[in-house]
């Protein structure tokens, strides 16, 4: 598929005011945004969990977990998603909860992010 970055806005919610721009690499493989936690610790964001991570080098960890404001400028859209304090000089990572958050794919051809429909599951009563 090729590997492409795309710009995104991080914003501490409890005070958007606090927040910096970063291309990211777009990693579908990845559960969860990883971000080094130098920089969330610059807009003062705090943790709210610690999750068990694997490392793409297959390396076991655990690291915290927090809420960020995401802006992907190129979709005119902002969310709050989860991201992994990563460690520091960590690549910055828009993982696939975001992409899902978001409502994105892939596209491979154009190496850009495209919009997907919602899929909402569930059934209709029947009487």
């Amino acid at each position: 598929m090729g590997m492409f970055q795309v710009l995104v806005k991080i914003a501490n919610p409890a005070n958007p005011e606090l927040f910096f721009e970063e291309k990211f690499w777009v990693d579908t493989g990845a559960l969860y945004s990883f971000i080094p936690e130098q920089k969330l610790n610059e807009i003062e964001l705090s943790p709210l969990h610690t999750r068990d991570i694997i490392l793409a080098d297959g390396r076991r960890d655990r690291r915290l977990l927090g809420e960020a404001l995401f802006t992907i400028p190129a979709l005119k859209e902002t969310l709050t998603c989860p991201v992994i304090f990563a460690p520091k000089e960590s690549l910055f990572l828009l993982g696939a909860t975001a992409l899902e958050n978001f409502g994105v794919d892939i596209d491979p051809t154009t190496k850009k992010l495209k919009p997907i429909m919602g899929i909402v599951g569930g059934f209709i009563g029947s009487k």
